[in-house]
């Protein structure tokens, strides 16, 4: 007995020694490399591991061994992958049973160059993106630890995974964006990946996120994470790189800001996007951009680049619709004004609201002679909605200086920004004649009535003129009924009850008739008839030098009856226009041309009292930008003169033609027999030769040439004759 106690005791110390010794020293050996690389194969056969001594512990408490190997080799080919460590947990049961089991595997990596790495999986997997990876990525370090669990039949369990980080990534994407100094922490698991500390320079921008995650569902990749960037200053390469592609229409030159976006987002196995949901702060600190909008007309000192300075903007987009928030400085001309907007989009409706505060800089209406005061404040309002492809509506256009208002309601415009109907446009304002004028068009159906106590229409009527209106301005078909009181042609001309109406088919009147009277009772008429084929207009005007007088080269006009008619057929129009009983005071060309002539008599009474015409009759016609002139014929006590030649808009001038004055005029005519005697009489007067001139080149520039002649064409004599019949 004593000696079976002794034994049982030595075989307890013995037992505890070795549990003791297993459990806290372990041991080395080779015995179970086998069945550990078998189990690491069968995850991928594709593998060759090569592994050194393991060290077994014991873990008595759980009756399993812990196995740990350092230094192990992945192997495929002729690559190679240094691990630092291999662990596992092998239960005890499993060393007594058929089936050699693990209950885990932890793998940590040595510090693995990614290029490496990337080579090594392509060994074992040809995917095409796994080539362009191994093109793209340049340099980067990967440390990560591996954790696969296994059940109780040897079996791969899905609850793997696998921590790590990259350091110093590098990655150059067609020499057109290179990542620089890419770090982040991951966290991968079962359909799940974890982001956190992104920081990267961006073509030499940093960059950084506190949070990404990317989780599977379904065949679908769901996406978040928190993106911030802190003085970002974005020029020249990096414009075009970055924003150019998504903003092709803006021409940024300069773009400093900064910013915080959360996001998130589904992304398929063809790396489309889908459910986008941004929220997003933009602090701008300066952005320059293009100004390829030609607004000089009311914004008389609009710059070359706008300039927004100390702006926000907010950004709220969720399954394709969005607001948009946005307030700060922007530069237009010499000072900051004052903008800030709001855009709505639901489905396929943009609502919006713009509100834009000029302080010290200049604004104006050119065609109504309005000019903003630049010591006073103005305030723009705009809102309305836009369909995409389809029309813009204004609910409200409203500008607002002191007692200066201007204000359209319910403005329709179609794609062409053509105007499809309004409601009402008021204007009250002082213009830069300090007149007051006060203007409303109110509309019912196809009619609008423009009703006005005092208007100013001195800019209008010169741009119709000098042919600076705009057609087609309007789609619609409509009439327009005016009674104005007080309609002023300019600062000294006005006109009294000017009313009727004209009737408008695509932006052009084709009838109409207006009648008003100037304060002598004087009467000026203006009509439009139209017919299938043709346009005829008239204007009649007991006074014509309220209108002559708009005509820049024509100064010292006074007096004067005109009678205008004009017939438009196929896109070609032939006028006549008639002025009677007219003195001329100044015209610099047929002074230069009396001068040439050494007609100097005459010049001087141009120059002074000035000459008296009885009549002037111009025949021409108009196509496109060319004015064509068939004849243009005076006569006066002093000179007569008859002209043809043509006009190209802005381009050139030519002009030739006879100047005779009156004496010689009378002796030619009064030596034709019988006729003579009876238009002019038997005495004639001395006389002087007559002459012939030329007029030609640019209108800022033209060249005048004069010869004398001793004859008179027989179109000369015919034309005075039946002047003087008329007569």
């Amino acid at each position: 007995m004593k000696l079976i106690l002794k034994f049982l005791l030595v075989l307890i110390i013995i037992t505890i020694t070795s549990i003791g010794y297993l459990s806290f020293v372990g041991i080395k050996t080779t015995k179970f490399n086998n069945q550990i690389i078998s189990k690491i194969t069968k995850i991928n056969n594709n593998f060759a591991i090569e592994l050194k001594e393991i060290k077994i512990v014991l873990d008595p408490l759980r009756l399993r061994l812990q196995a740990k190997t350092l230094g192990p080799k992945l192997k495929n080919k002729n690559k190679n992958i240094e691990i630092e460590s291999i662990k596992t947990k092998i239960p005890l049961r499993s060393l007594f049973g058929k089936n050699f089991l693990l209950e885990d595997l932890e793998i940590s990596s040595k510090t693995l160059e990614i290029k490496s790495l990337i080579s090594f999986i392509r060994t074992i997997d040809q995917k095409p993106e796994l080539y362009v990876l191994e093109k793209i990525i340049k340099k980067g370090f990967l440390i990560t630890d591996i954790k696969l669990n296994f059940d109780d039949k040897g079996n791969l369990k899905n609850d793997y995974k696998i921590n790590g980080f990259i350091k110093d990534g590098e990655i150059n994407i067609f020499n057109k964006y290179k990542v620089e100094k890419l770090n982040f922490i991951f966290s991968y698991s079962e359909n799940s990946l974890n982001i956190n500390g992104i920081n990267l320079l961006l073509n030499n921008l940093n960059f950084s996120s506190k949070d990404l995650n990317i989780k599977k569902v379904d065949d679908n990749f769901l996406v978040n994470g928190i993106v911030e960037n802190k003085n970002i200053n974005l020029e020249n390469h990096n414009l075009k790189a970055l924003v150019k592609p998504y903003f092709p229409n803006l021409d940024i030159q300069n773009l400093k800001f900064n910013s915080k976006s959360i996001f998130s987002f589904n992304l398929n196995k063809k790396l489309k996007l889908n459910n986008l949901d941004l929220k997003s702060e933009l602090e701008i600190d300066k952005l320059f951009l293009s100004n390829k909008i030609e607004l000089k007309n009311i914004l008389p000192k609009i710059k070359d680049s706008i300039n927004f300075s100390e702006y926000k903007i907010t950004i709220d987009y969720k399954n394709k619709d969005f607001l948009i928030h946005g307030n700060g400085n922007i530069q237009l001309q010499d000072f900051n004004d004052e903008l800030s907007f709001v855009i709505n989009k639901k489905n396929n409706i943009y609502d919006f609201k713009t509100l834009l505060k000029i302080n010290k800089n200049p604004f104006m209406i050119d065609f109504l002679s309005f000019k903003k005061d630049e010591n006073n404040k103005a305030v723009i309002n705009l809102s309305g909605s836009k369909i995409l492809n389809q029309k813009l509506k204004f609910d409200l256009i409203q500008y607002k200086e002191k007692e200066n208002i201007f204000k359209v309601e319910d403005l329709v415009l179609n794609k062409k920004m053509q105007i499809i109907k309004f409601k009402n446009i008021q204007s009250k304002y002082v213009n830069e004649d300090k007149k007051i004028n006060d203007l409303e068009i109110t509309s019912k159906k196809n009619v609008y009535y423009l009703r006005s106590t005092t208007f100013n229409a001195k800019k209008l009527i010169d741009n119709l003129i000098n042919g600076e209106s705009k057609e087609n301005t309007s789609k619609k078909n409509f009439k327009l009924d005016v009674k104005i009181d007080n309609f002023f042609l300019d600062n000294f001309n006005s006109i009294n009850n000017f009313h009727g109406n004209l009737a408008f088919q695509k932006g052009k009147i084709i009838n109409g008739n207006l009648t008003g009277f100037f304060l002598d009772n004087k009467k000026l008429n203006f009509t439009v008839k139209s017919t299938e084929n043709e346009k005829i207009t008239t204007l009649f005007s007991d006074k014509a030098e309220p209108i002559v007088s708009k005509y820049k080269f024509i100064k010292g006009f006074d007096e004067g009856l005109l009678d205008f008619y004009s017939s438009e057929k196929d896109g070609e129009s032939i006028s006549t226009l008639k002025i009677y009983d007219f003195k001329l005071k100044e015209l610099p060309v047929l002074t230069k041309i009396l001068t040439l002539a050494s007609l100097q008599g005459i010049a001087d009474i141009l120059s002074g009292e000035g000459i008296r015409f009885n009549e002037f009759e111009m025949n021409f016609k108009n196509k496109g930008n060319l004015m064509t002139i068939d004849e243009i014929y005076a006569i006066g006590p002093a000179i007569s003169i008859l002209m043809n030649g043509y006009v190209e808009k802005n381009t050139l001038i030519s002009l030739r033609g006879t100047l005779v004055p009156a004496t010689t005029l009378n002796k030619v005519i009064g030596s034709l027999p019988f006729i003579g005697n009876i238009l002019v009489g038997k005495k004639t007067g001395e006389g002087v030769f007559g002459v012939s001139f030329k007029i030609k080149g640019p209108p800022q520039n033209l060249e005048t040439t004069v010869n004398p002649i001793k004859t008179l064409t027989p179109r000369f004599i015919t034309r005075t004759i039946e002047k003087i019949k008329k007569n």
